[in-house]
């Protein structure tokens, strides 16, 4: 069965960093285009970053700069870099792996900015 298990979500202080891991099983990872969503507490699902299988990577306006999307193919993983986090980056951290038609979804890690 396919699984997208994330790690590294927490408590930081607002200034800080904190980096996501996500690790894929049972799928053909590198082939996948990998993506981390963020869901705050009343607000719609919203897209942060993709990475592409050729390594293309984009973000949403509000963390360019400050985020960075990787991929370690042979670890079959994902990582999601966040640097100088604000408070409004609060929000339930979601791990997506996407080959259409396929496109499957980690559980959600907190992420909590505050001082």
């Amino acid at each position: 069965q396919v699984q997208l298990v994330e790690s590294g979500g927490g408590l930081v202080q607002p200034g800080g960093s904190l980096k996501l891991s996500c690790a894929a099983s049972g799928i053909i990872f590198g082939i996948y285009t990998m993506a981390w969503y963020r869901q705050a507490p009343g607000k719609q699902r919203e897209l942060v970053a993709t990475i592409t299988s050729g390594i293309t990577q984009n973000y949403a306006d509000s963390v360019k700069g400050r985020f960075t999307i990787s991929r370690d193919n042979a670890k079959n993983t994902v990582y999601l870099q966040m640097n100088s986090l604000k408070p409004e980056d609060t929000a339930v951290y979601y791990c997506n792996a996407q080959f259409l038609p396929h496109d499957f979804w980690g559980q959600g890690t907190q992420v909590t900015v505050s001082s």
